[in-house]
């Protein structure tokens, strides 16, 4: 079920929420909790109900080893330790299997010239996003951060329906307070206003703005080899993935307001970043966070010294890449980004700043250069845009003309990611009235109108 299709919309979320805001009045907190959870694993099982008893067997497991890490507590390091570790293998294993499997058989075989048969597999949905939460659930039941052990409440905390199936990623300690605190439990007008005002940019930002862009970006990707119809290819995928992505966000946001749930930010104005550091504190936040608390810390930080910390930084933006798809295009789009923040380190070092407008500059490139490995099909798609880009194939002047649209679009949309404020700040500074109601109704009823066209979020496939 899409968060941008009719039946979400016009059924399953107002059913959803009175429903929970009725059991809630009577009291009925348990059997509330339990109503969000299943119909959370029915919003999961729409898509595919053959993987509900996946996420099912998967929370069972982690919720167990989670008892079992914080009930041990007093007991010794390596025991525990050995429990996490099987926990953490278990997860990334199931990880493995279902999103790496076909690229290690097809490697093997490229290098040993055997040829394996692919498995018949598909990737379920959210499993990146689900297992990455669980993981972090489990580090924290080792180290004590983690210590409400109430099944319906974890069950709800992994499957609560607006993060599964492409994040944020959450943490324990953040959301199980919100589930359980009793304010959150009665139906809250001013969230409600602020949830609907967020959830319509969202859905304009989806259907309208960057399905329009996704146009252009395939048609490019496909077939662009000069260097206007390869920019402007290349753009329009920038901003197609940037739409699509806050629009999902905001929608998320959006819809855990209407019931009193706040998710942590996880998307701020990323292509206002003045450098490869700064991007990655505002794409994909909760991402961000947990490659730092999860890969990059326990690798050392940057408490070896500074060549050891730039080395821990490109080997956690390598397993970045690959977390985003089994692909080495996904690779090395991260090893760039590792590799362009450690040069950046060194740069820093050297106490040579920038000028800001020439480091917003380099930073919007070179987003958009690896932009091209993150979205091309393979090497060959990859790397025939990129030389498009830059001119080794013509300037290709005359498709101005032909590709005015695009060229309006970017144009038009450029200053709502780099100057206009984001969602998130709109949303702080909310406040109701009838400007603001007529602008959101427009804003809805255009998006209704868009819905016939219907398409994933892009983070589905991650």
């Amino acid at each position: 079920m899409l968060f941008n299709s009719y039946p979400f919309i016009f059924v399953f979320l107002p059913a959803t929420a009175i429903v929970y805001f009725l059991l809630n009045r009577f009291r009925w907190t348990v059997a509330s909790k339990t109503w969000l959870a299943l119909a959370s694993l029915f919003f999961y099982g729409y898509w595919n109900v053959r993987y509900v008893p996946l996420i099912l067997g998967s929370i069972v497991f982690n919720y167990f080893i989670g008892r079992w890490l914080a009930a041990w507590s007093s007991r010794g390091t390596g025991a525990r330790r050995a429990v996490l570790i099987g926990g953490l293998a278990v997860d990334l294993l199931l990880l493995g299997y279902y999103k790496y499997a076909n690229f290690f058989l097809q490697n093997l075989g490229d290098v040993t010239g055997h040829t394996y048969t692919a498995l018949q597999v598909v990737l379920p949905l959210g499993i990146s996003f689900f297992t990455f939460t669980q993981i972090a659930f489990l580090v924290d039941a080792y180290k004590g951060k983690a210590k409400e052990f109430n099944f319906i409440s974890y069950t709800l905390f992994v499957t609560f329906f607006p993060h599964l199936i492409a994040g944020p990623i959450l943490h324990h300690s953040e959301m199980m307070p919100q589930f359980d605190r009793k304010r959150n439990k009665v139906w809250n007008w001013p969230n409600a206003a602020k949830g609907i005002f967020v959830f319509c940019i969202g859905l304009f930002k989806k259907v309208v703005i960057a399905d329009t862009f996704a146009l252009y970006a395939n048609s490019g990707f496909a077939k662009a080899t000069e260097f206007t119809d390869s920019w402007i290819a290349a753009l329009s995928y920038t901003f197609q993935l940037y739409f699509d992505f806050s629009g999902y966000t905001d929608m998320a946001i959006g819809i855990a307001l209407l019931f009193n749930i706040r998710l942590p930010q996880n998307f701020n104005s990323p292509y206002k970043a003045v450098s490869i550091t700064d991007f990655w504190r505002r794409w994909h936040m909760t991402l961000s966070r947990f490659l730092r608390d999860y890969i990059y810390i326990p690798l050392g930080g940057n408490r070896r010294g500074f060549a050891i910390a730039n080395r821990n930084l490109i080997i956690t933006f390598l397993l970045g890449g690959l977390w985003h798809g089994a692909g080495w295009t996904f690779i090395l789009w991260g090893a760039l980004h590792g590799v362009g923040q450690a040069i950046q380190r060194v740069w820093t070092r050297r106490g040579r700043p920038l000028p800001t407008w020439l480091a917003w500059l380099l930073t919007f490139l070179f987003i958009n250069f690896t932009w091209v490995f993150f979205r091309a099909e393979d090497w060959k798609q990859a790397f025939r845009l990129l030389k498009g880009m830059v001119g080794m194939n013509g300037i290709g002047i005359g498709l101005l003309s032909a590709h005015w649209a695009p060229i309006l679009l970017i144009v038009v949309f450029l200053p709502f990611v780099l100057i206009f404020r984001n969602s998130s700040e709109l949303e702080t500074t909310f406040k109701p009235g009838w400007k603001t109601a007529l602008g959101i109704a427009v804003l809805f009823v255009v998006s209704l109108l868009y819905l016939n066209r219907i398409s994933t979020f892009l983070y589905f496939n991650f």
